[in-house]
């Protein structure tokens, strides 16, 4: 017996369809993710780093724990739990760790580009004398007969390949120098302001 109700029925099926507001599966899939990674991220920095974070204690916590087991399949677990642990966080909360990570990675690469400098220095000391009196004129205060004497001894433990202490000594010398030159700087430079005030 064919049915009655097919056909003349007065409604449209979309009125059925249920209206979905929410993120898509797969949209949520990324975000706990991209929320997981950034756990991941967090539990490979510093300790005192994590410490001075603002983030919840507990969220914390399970931070600081993952970075103490040094069993694989342990830290795998907890390594979860941290990423469930970040999902209880708000924006806010999200915007500024993100921000702190950012802030820490410009740092760590004005770091790295300023070890870099230094090294390229130290070669050039030991490649070329020149380098010797240009380093002279920026530092006047330093003592060239001891800087001569690390100089002679680096290259004598390269050609007879003895570990580098002399060259290692170089380095910290020069990193000495600039960390001094940078500190006598901030010190000279002064706040206009301050100055207008005092004419």
């Amino acid at each position: 017996m064919p049915n009655a109700n097919r056909g003349a029925v007065g409604f449209k099926s979309s009125e059925f369809e249920q209206q979905y507001d929410r993120p898509s599966k797969s949209q949520l899939k990324r975000e706990m993710s991209a929320l997981q990674e950034l756990g991941a991220e967090l539990v490979a920095e510093a300790r005192d780093r994590i410490k001075r974070i603002p983030m919840p204690e507990d969220v914390r916590e399970a931070i600081l724990t993952c970075q103490q087991i040094t069993d694989h399949e342990g830290r795998r677990r907890q390594l979860q739990f941290v990423g469930k642990k970040m999902r209880t966080l708000d924006e806010a909360e999200l915007a500024v760790i993100r921000e702190t990570i950012n802030s820490w990675k410009g740092a760590s690469k004005a770091e790295t580009a300023a070890l870099h400098a230094l090294e390229r220095q130290r070669d050039k000391l030991l490649a070329d004398d020149a380098a010797l009196t240009a380093l002279r004129d920026r530092f006047p205060q330093i003592d060239m007969q001891h800087l001569r004497t690390l100089i002679r001894n680096a290259r004598k433990e390269q050609a007879e390949n003895k570990p580098p202490k002399a060259y290692r000594e170089i380095y910290q010398l020069l990193k000495s120098l600039y960390a001094q030159e940078k500190a006598d700087q901030k010190s000279t430079s002064t706040d206009p302001l301050q100055d207008h005030e005092e004419e």
